[in-house]
């Protein structure tokens, strides 16, 4: 079995080495695992790096077993417009691991539609590109497969059968619910955590304020690193459902102000200890 991953960067990337250590898929042996990105260095990276056995033209990795869809949301629909029938085996399992899922999912051809799983490993870091994968990103994570029911059974269970192999679990929804849920516990937090990077940069003396700097900016800040261009697309295409999740923070948001403006410390407590109760469910 040849697997095909299209972008090397942190996802991609680390799918290659992940599946280094998957010897087969529903007994079939992976023979080779072929990587193709449209950014010459980022190819030469993954090579070096050994993310990849090796990286060919784009032709070829449709001739893939299995092919990975790694790049930015907008990208993944291009591709996918971008297919003819002659390009794809019958028994091909394609799989997109895009953040938001509905435009993608309805953008597939049917003629494309029962080799197509879309997925959506719930990891990353914020650090993005080549020299960011590393093995053990999916290791014990969580992958949402949406809309199976229109997905091939063989391609489901290549598609399951993979994300185990790399020790993930596996929730299934569809993609409606994922993106919505998704835009309050993953696209919102990094709208926040971009305005909050962009609040200080934009103070007077924002070196010195940097320079106190403690751990829960750093916590807060931190995925402000994240890739501009990756992010783009995911909001892009989950507008509606990150402005609803926005709205919700708002709203909490000018809950805390008004507290504090009202001198109203016994709301405040209270408001903040219900805030603390989250972190039994997680």
């Amino acid at each position: 079995m040849k697997i095909g991953i299209i972008g090397l960067g942190l996802i991609g990337g680390s799918m290659g080495l992940a599946l280094k250590n998957v010897e087969s898929i529903q007994e079939r042996h992976i023979s080779r695992i072929l990587g193709y990105d449209n950014n010459p260095l980022h190819a030469q990276q993954a090579l070096n790096l050994g993310l990849v056995d090796e990286c060919v033209e784009l032709n070829e990795i449709w001739q893939c077993d299995v092919i990975f869809l790694s790049v930015p949301v907008d990208g993944i629909v291009e591709i996918i417009s971008n297919l003819q029938p002659k390009d794809i085996d019958e028994n091909t399992t394609i799989i997109d691991v895009g953040g938001a899922k509905v435009q993608i999912l309805a953008s597939i051809p049917k003629w494309l539609r029962q080799n197509f799983v879309g997925a959506h490993p719930m990891c990353g870091t914020e650090f993005f590109g080549p020299k960011a994968a590393f093995s053990e990103l999916y290791k014990n994570g969580i992958v949402i497969l949406t809309d199976v029911e229109q997905s091939g059974v063989y391609q489901v269970e290549v598609a399951k059968d993979i994300f185990i192999g790399i020790g993930m679990k596996i929730l299934k929804m569809s993609s409606v619910e994922h993106d919505k849920h998704i835009a309050l516990i993953s696209h919102m937090p990094h709208i926040i955590s971009y305005a909050l990077a962009n609040a200080t940069l934009a103070q007077e003396d924002p070196q010195t304020i940097l320079a106190l700097v403690g751990g829960g900016f750093r916590s807060m800040s931190r995925i402000s690193k994240s890739s501009p261009l990756m992010w783009k697309d995911v909001f892009k295409h989950n507008k509606h459902n990150v402005l609803q999740a926005m709205a919700y923070f708002q709203e909490k948001f000018d809950e805390a102000r008004n507290l504090l403006e009202n001198d109203d410390w016994e709301g405040l407590e209270a408001f903040m200890a219900h805030a603390n109760t989250l972190h039994k469910f997680l």
